[in-house]
């Protein structure tokens, strides 16, 4: 039993259903569901927000749900091409997470970062949905990205004042030690694979304070490896992951270039047979 199945008995306890009737999902890779190939859709990706889409459509009739978000997108571009059309959706619960991609960049200013959200939840807050805010994760146990948790840290607790100056809700990854783990991670060490993804939607459904079956899911133990098959490794990364990165950079290039968003209209939701 993890911490987290421990202190979920409170929001289990609810009994009423969620209020919600139309969700709709703004940002990055991170809510696109990069990391999560949905098995019924080739090519396609499932993610932290189609699963809690999933359990808020077994509780309620009529639920419809989209998903604006696109892989790679800078907070000024989700700002520019999600806000607008996820309040003209007519929501009545949206998530957005932005500003990652920026923060992890060299030289970018997490307060200035802040800046474009807290503009971007101003204008959300108009629709009069509820919405949910994340914090980015404790990037300590991650030698790629260790570098940037102050940036990160400084970030969250902008995120914090946002969600308490306009009423949102908060899905802290920062406080999910369970995801602290390259277990939890895809191949390319920068986004959550499917095991990421559904301890995310637990989290969220947490936050929400909606009762829910998902259980903890439990990684494989990681074989023993040599220093020289490790550094294999690492260099087989650099090469798959790191250097097209460093590539796109240069080029000012995207990921999400000529991509559109999975979900662009509200709609039910098909569940799948088993998770």
């Amino acid at each position: 039993m993890t911490d987290q199945d421990s202190i979920r008995t409170p929001e289990l306890d609810n009994e009423n259903p969620h209020p919600w009737r139309r969700f709709v999902a703004i940002g990055d890779s991170f809510t696109e569901g990069i990391g999560d190939p949905d098995p019924s859709q080739p090519g396609s990706h499932r993610g932290w927000a189609d699963r809690v889409a999933e359990v808020l459509s077994r509780q309620v009739d009529d639920f419809a749900y989209a998903n604006l978000a696109v892989r790679g997108k800078l907070i000024s571009q989700i700002v520019r091409d999600q806000i607008e059309p996820a309040v003209a959706l007519h929501p009545d619960l949206i998530s957005i997470c932005a500003g990652g991609n920026d923060v992890i960049r060299p030289g970018t200013d997490p307060d200035a970062i802040a800046a474009q959200l807290e503009d971007a939840v101003a204008r959300l807050s108009s629709t009069g949905a509820a919405i949910l805010l994340f914090t980015g994760v404790d990037t300590a146990f991650t030698p790629v990205f260790r570098a940037f948790r102050g940036k990160v840290a400084i970030y969250n607790e902008n995120v914090r004042a946002i969600a308490e100056r306009h009423d949102c809700i908060v899905a802290d990854q920062w406080a999910l030690k369970v995801v602290q783990d390259m277990r939890f991670f895809d191949d390319d060490r920068l986004h959550y694979n499917s095991l990421g993804h559904h301890e995310v939607a637990r989290m969220v459904l947490r936050a929400l304070n909606v009762p829910n079956d998902l259980e903890a899911m439990q990684p494989e133990t990681i074989p023993l490896r040599t220093w020289r098959e490790a550094r294999t490794e690492d260099f087989g990364w650099a090469r798959e992951h790191l250097v097209p990165w460093v590539l796109r950079r240069l080029r000012h290039q995207s990921s999400g270039d000529h991509i559109v968003a999975k979900r662009p209209e509200p709609s039910p939701i098909i569940l799948p047979k088993s998770d």
